[in-house]
């Protein structure tokens, strides 16, 4: 077994040994706990001062034989588990044998194999009994000699003639051990619907009956599917909180209470223990006109009621006050992805609403009239003519082939007044005359309107 494993072993009912660090002679106790499947714990001295830390296998006194199992706890902590197991001082502790031999384990690993087996064996002839009875599980003794079967029962059973087809079957040394639902859920173990493993499983080993005045006292609805663990009972960790509600409801008027005022009657609706606040509703079996108010606005206005006095309204002035203020604000929404694009947007309205922005819009769409008025070329008009000059420059050889000497001439004289030809300034003339009455105002370079095709088809 790894260091790392016997220092922090991950079973169940596992307990802490806080004092395993204090120094001195404290920490000397001569019993320790041993837990064997599941969660079975049992107390033995070492009357042999062997040097025990938890996580060692040890072979411990039984009877009949030995068995097997794993230290869990050393020290004087054992002596507080002891006492909150109720083991009296006086009650006679068996011993620990040894560390367990290989010869140990193995012998250990093979009874240990035949448990499922023996289980589903030992139902079968329960059955064949007539026994209203489940076995839930079987344990075997680290040497094999003894077999001890867990079971559930609604009423008292009869299985003396159980014992006897079960020792002829299995050859062993029997014993019956009765056991309730949540003791059976806390052997089989689980996750709880928490998240966590079943407290049953991991730290509880006394059971203490719930009942549904725990859920009411919490508030909590009388749903079986949600209150009901694994184990088909109500949830243990019903009773966990059920103290600190019963605290908290004394400081809070009681719900057959009702309050009067000048136009109604208010009847108890629900509670909020956290917040310390009640609502009252004006019809006693459903929910109209709910008012909510503190607990100390209620008592204020169950000393009113009682010398005779009504209010003329449930809440009071300042809690109309207070509810009418800005709430906060939600830190949450500071996280959006999309608010840097807000704040830009708000910028440039900012930007277009000034007076430079107006005179900029009214030069631009003059130009914009302008351009309208002109004659549009068609879309497609200065491509052909580009497309096929592309060509014949591509391949001049071709070129000269299919043309006469004459036309090549011709075509070379084109090419270099083309190149020569200064770009038509006619866009540029149209807009000067309202460059120049719009020279004083800061102007935006403007786009050039005239389409491309029609530019090409110009040059």
């Amino acid at each position: 077994m790894e260091e790392k494993d016997r220092k922090c072993p991950r079973g169940k009912l596992h307990c802490f040994n806080w004092m395993e660090d204090i120094p001195g002679g404290v920490t000397d106790f001569d019993i320790v706990e041993v837990q064997f499947k599941n969660t079975r714990k049992g107390f033995y001295r070492n009357s042999a001062n062997i040097d025990l830390a938890i996580g060692d296998t040890v072979a411990v006194e039984s009877a009949p034989g030995h068995d097997i199992g794993v230290v869990t706890l050393t020290g004087k902590l054992v002596a507080l588990q002891m006492r909150r197991a109720n083991v009296k001082p006086d009650a006679e502790i068996k011993r620990v044998f040894r560390k367990a031999k290989p010869a140990d384990l193995e012998k250990y690993e093979e009874a240990k194999a035949r448990e499922n087996d023996t289980m589903i064996r030992a139902r079968k002839i329960a059955e064949s009994l007539n026994l209203n009875m489940k076995i839930g599980d079987v344990e075997y003794q680290g040497d094999g000699n003894k077999a001890i079967f867990y079971y559930i029962a609604d009423e008292r059973v009869d299985f003396r003639q159980l014992i006897k087809v079960l020792a002829d079957t299995f050859k062993v040394r029997i014993e019956m051990k009765q056991i309730g639902a949540r003791q059976e859920a806390g052997r089989i173990g689980g996750i709880g619907s928490c998240g966590r493993p079943l407290c049953c499983a991991s730290w509880m080993t006394n059971f203490v009956s719930v009942g549904t005045s725990a859920a009411r006292y919490q508030d909590i609805s009388l749903n079986p599917q949600k209150l009901a663990g694994q184990c088909a009972k109500l949830k243990c960790c019903l009773n966990f909180e059920v103290d600190t509600y019963v605290e908290s409801a004394r400081h809070l008027p009681g719900r057959e209470i009702r309050l009067e005022t000048a136009d109604n009657t208010y009847f108890h609706f629900k509670t909020d223990i956290f917040k310390k606040e009640i609502t009252y509703s004006t019809d006693k079996q459903i929910a109209a006109n709910l008012v909510t108010i503190s607990a100390a606005r209620a008592f204020e206005v169950i000393d009113m009621n009682r010398r005779g006095e009504k209010p003329l309204q449930l809440q009071a002035d300042d809690a109309e006050k207070s509810s009418a203020k800005a709430k906060p604000i939600d830190l949450a929404s500071q996280d959006d992805l999309t608010r840097f694009d807000k704040a830009k947007k708000k910028k440039r309205k900012k930007k277009s609403g000034g007076g430079n922005g107006q005179k900029q819009e009214g030069q631009q769409q003059k130009p914009q009239a302008e351009n309208q008025d002109a004659p549009k070329a068609p879309k497609n008009a200065g491509e052909q003519p580009q497309k096929q000059q592309r060509r014949r420059n591509d391949n001049p050889e071709a070129n000269a082939a299919t043309q006469q000497p004459g036309q090549q001439k011709n075509q070379r004289q084109r090419n270099k007044d083309n190149r020569r030809e200064p770009k038509a300034q006619q866009p540029r003339q149209q807009n000067a005359p309202q460059a120049e009455k719009s020279s004083d105002a800061p102007q935006a370079e403007r786009p050039n309107r005239i389409p491309k095709a029609f530019r090409d088809n110009q040059e």
